[in-house]
């Protein structure tokens, strides 16, 4: 293959990308393939022969464009997930072309000076802890997981325990504690390190799901030992907070470590108009977070964001002979995150927060809430039609006919007309709609548009 036919390869898949997230932007549908058909469209032996670049670009595009899944439309709701801006979009395809591996400043000097700019950026932008650590991760499950071994790491240090050294055979127990609304990531995190996904301490919360302080320090005065405590900022049904206010101090007053699974939630710290629901939560030990949602990034891109350096580092740097470490105390990225190879994550969070600023970046976080609001706002009049949470954030969650299968018929029906695409999910016992707002494209507009085309399904199942 000669280099002209790569780069003709390349310039046709940038040709197709525009095409389609210029059609996708504006599209009154957006009907997708299923997996079995897309299956069946690539299934087959492993190719005996090569190919020229351009003709197996031409192919992919072929076969896949009928299987993706609108997520960048405007009217895309089924998870909490940013469409990928065009800005970060360009800045992703720059770094995979420039090829950096963005885990040490001699091979890769801009992208390790980006990703130190971009983290400093977070920090001011979310009002957390000047001084805090920043490790660029594929997202929120593995941010969660990586200030989880932080918190290991330093809550068994303060009772003379060195588990990187000695792991955790013979280690005194760490007791967790854990809202009973959070996110099942949190719990991969605790499988991950060790500590048990069932091995928790379970924190009764309020009917939103926040975590009821009364119940968090009757959790801390029975636990013995090193404690870890998980709490939330965005439950994924209600969008709800727990009490920073309250549970920091609770925290602090028992030596435990407060990690903060902020996904999406803790872009309201972004926002002056939001930023009382998350108030008090810059005074936790460490935070989890998501760029690919309302930073609007790329995916592969998140946030683990630890206020003690030296127990960030302590849990994930790691040293061989070939790697020469970073001169003058400069900031090395592989230390605050499990991998050495990575793709570099800075280069497109650098891109969106200087696309946005400081007041684009509330501007679309408020317009995302306002948009959720208004769709409840539209929905909460229609006859057989219930709101089940009160719209705190960018979360609504919809029954319909106060039946399982009514609900999970309109959901089904909402999908097959394409309008927009919402997905299901379990609260308090019962299936519900969930709409998540979290794009950039998303507009006052889209809401009403979305609130009709959910009651016409509605009135379709209903008969």
């Amino acid at each position: 293959m000669s280099m002209e036919a790569g780069l003709e390869a390349m310039a046709r898949a940038a040709e197709a990308a525009i095409a389609y997230r210029r059609g996708i932007a504006t599209a009154e549908t957006t009907p997708t393939a299923s997996y079995g058909e897309m299956l069946a469209a690539f299934n087959g032996p492993v190719p005996e022969q090569g190919g020229e670049p351009a003709a197996i670009l031409a192919e992919l595009i072929e076969r896949a464009t009928p299987g993706i899944r609108a997520s960048t439309a405007p009217r895309f709701y089924g998870w909490v997930i940013g469409n990928s801006h065009p800005t970060g979009v360009a800045a992703d395809w720059l770094t995979s072309a420039w090829g950096q591996n963005g885990g040490n400043l001699l091979a890769a000097p801009a992208a390790s000076a980006v990703e130190a700019v971009a983290a400093g950026w977070l920090l001011d932008l979310l009002g957390l802890p000047s001084e805090a650590s920043v490790g660029l991760v594929t997202g929120a499950t593995i941010a969660n997981f990586v200030c989880l071994a932080a918190a290991r790491s330093e809550v068994l240090r303060r009772v003379g325990w060195d588990v990187e050294a000695d792991g955790l055979f013979g280690a005194p127990p760490i007791t967790v504690l854990i809202g009973a609304d959070a996110h099942a990531t949190v719990f991969s995190g605790l499988k991950f390190l060790g500590l048990g996904s069932q091995r928790v301490t379970t924190v009764a919360t309020d009917a939103d799901g926040r975590m009821r302080p009364e119940a968090l320090a009757e959790g801390l005065a029975a636990a013995t030992g090193p404690a870890i405590v998980i709490a939330q900022s965005g439950q994924i049904n209600t969008g709800a907070s727990d009490p920073f206010a309250e549970i920091v101090p609770l925290c602090r007053q028992a030596g435990a470590w407060l990690h903060v699974d902020g996904a999406f939630g803790l872009w309201a710290q972004a926002s002056p108009k939001l930023r009382h629901l998350t108030g008090g939560v810059e005074g936790a030990d460490s935070w989890a977070t998501d760029g690919h949602k309302w930073l609007q990034t790329p995916y592969d891109c998140g946030y683990a964001i630890v206020r003690d350096t030296a127990a960030h580092k302590r849990a994930m740097a790691f040293s061989a002979s070939y790697l020469p470490p970073a001169e003058g105390g400069e900031r090395e990225p592989s230390d605050f995150v499990p991998e050495l190879s990575r793709r570099a994550r800075g280069f497109a969070t650098w891109a969106m927060i200087r696309q946005f600023g400081r007041s684009g970046i509330a501007e679309m976080v408020e317009r995302c809430c306002a948009v959720a609001a208004r769709i409840a706002e539209r929905l909460a009049d229609q006859p057989g039609i219930a709101i089940m949470a009160p719209v705190e954030l960018n979360q609504v969650v919809i029954r319909f006919g106060d039946d399982d299968a009514a609900t999970r018929a309109v959901i089904a029906q909402v999908q097959e007309d394409a309008v927009l695409f919402a997905g299901g999910s379990s609260w308090r016992g019962a299936w519900v709609m969930r709409i998540s707002v979290s794009s950039s494209a998303t507009t006052l507009a889209d809401a009403d548009v979305t609130a009709e085309a959910i009651a016409a399904a509605w009135r379709k199942v209903r008969g």
